[in-house]
């Protein structure tokens, strides 16, 4: 914390939160502007709405609303899962008290509103600055023994519950697009939901065994982990934590990150493509700049691209990077079991 690397981090955090808190705002602005626009011309809208809608619309929410979930479901469903995670969760980590369990469920239905209403609006997912408020308020209540990591363990309650309602709410739209039924797609959730509770631990174990996960010097360095666990001792102990001049460091950095964020938004387009982005400037801060030469050589890829065929490059280009991204992902089983039997590459096939 005291050495270089609590700069480094602080001062990711400092940029993490300042683009976070702006963005959060941001929506929160749309979200109300928008709320109020359509309070105010409800009923003229309403009176439009049944003129102006197509046949198609119809039927689409006509089959939407006819196959609706009951709201005693949902609060039965909600009030079933809360009470087990209310049981379980101090049980598993006896630093988080079942009353912050019960605050934490109490909240997150208005968090999770709030943040599905921002993401239809402006496509992006604010979970992870939920997770972080909740990540301060329960680090500093907890105090200095279980603070830490009550925080996280608040954290990652908050962000999943508020972020699964994002998801759903995007499934549910495209289900209503293409005639699909509600309950068929909240089924298929439950069972996706059912089948990761098995398939993710076991992954993450698999990565655990194979790979020296958290090494500064390893290929999975998991960024994000010292982050948030500084963030939440950043909770428990506030600024004294910190190293000297870092608190200075910290706060020109989070009006930068708010600056920059200002400045790309304000600024002709033409413009703020060329500002950088707070929050991909943070995490080289932690990991190193070794993925720089896959970002290079994949952005002169689509600038060439664009320049021979516009038209193409901008089909095609989502089609490509999904396949680079899936036979990445599909390689790490492989490449975990043969970490696993401690085989090694040569030196001419390492990179």
């Amino acid at each position: 914390m005291k050495s270089l690397n609590g700069y480094k981090v602080f001062i990711s955090i400092a940029l993490i939160l300042g683009d976070g808190l702006y963005n959060f705002l941001k929506i929160l602005f749309f979200t109300a502007t928008n709320i109020h626009t359509k309070m105010k011309n409800k009923a003229y809208k309403t009176s439009l709405n049944n003129q102006t809608e197509t046949l198609d619309d119809l039927k689409r929410n006509e089959l939407f609303v006819s196959d609706s979930i009951p709201l005693w479901i949902a609060c039965v469903g909600y009030g079933f899962f809360a009470l087990i995670s209310i049981i379980t969760i101090p049980i598993m980590f006896p630093e988080l008290k079942w009353y912050y369990v019960v605050v934490a469920y109490i909240l997150a239905p208005s968090l999770s509103f709030c943040n599905a209403y921002g993401a239809g609006l402006t496509d992006m997912n604010m979970a992870y600055n939920y997770g972080k408020v909740a990540l301060f308020v329960l680090a500093n209540l907890a105090g200095k023994d279980n603070g830490v990591v009550a925080g996280l363990v608040g954290c990652g309650l908050i962000k999943s519950i508020v972020s699964i309602s994002s998801d759903l709410m995007h499934d549910f739209k495209t289900g209503h697009l293409t005639l699909t039924s509600p309950r068929s797609m909240l089924v298929s959730q439950a069972i996706g939901t059912a089948i990761g509770c098995v398939v993710a631990p076991v992954t993450f174990f698999l990565f655990y065994k194979a790979f020296n996960v958290g090494d500064p010097n390893g290929e999975y360095k998991a960024p994000y982990a010292i982050i948030y666990r500084n963030m939440a001792i950043l909770g428990v102990q506030g600024f004294s934590a910190l190293p000297q001049h870092c608190l200075q460091l910290c706060y020109g950095f989070f009006t930068f990150a708010i600056g920059a964020n200002l400045l790309r938004d304000l600024s002709p387009k033409h413009i703020g493509k060329w500002v950088p982005l707070p929050m991909a400037m943070a995490v080289p801060f932690l990991v190193g700049a070794y993925f720089a030469i896959d970002m290079c050589v994949g952005s002169l890829v689509v600038f060439v691209w664009h320049k021979l065929n516009d038209q193409t490059a901008a089909l095609m280009i989502p089609a490509v990077a999904s396949g680079l991204i899936c036979g990445d992902g599909l390689w790490i089983l492989p490449s975990s079991i043969l970490s696993l039997a401690k085989v090694r590459p040569p030196n001419c096939m390492r990179f």
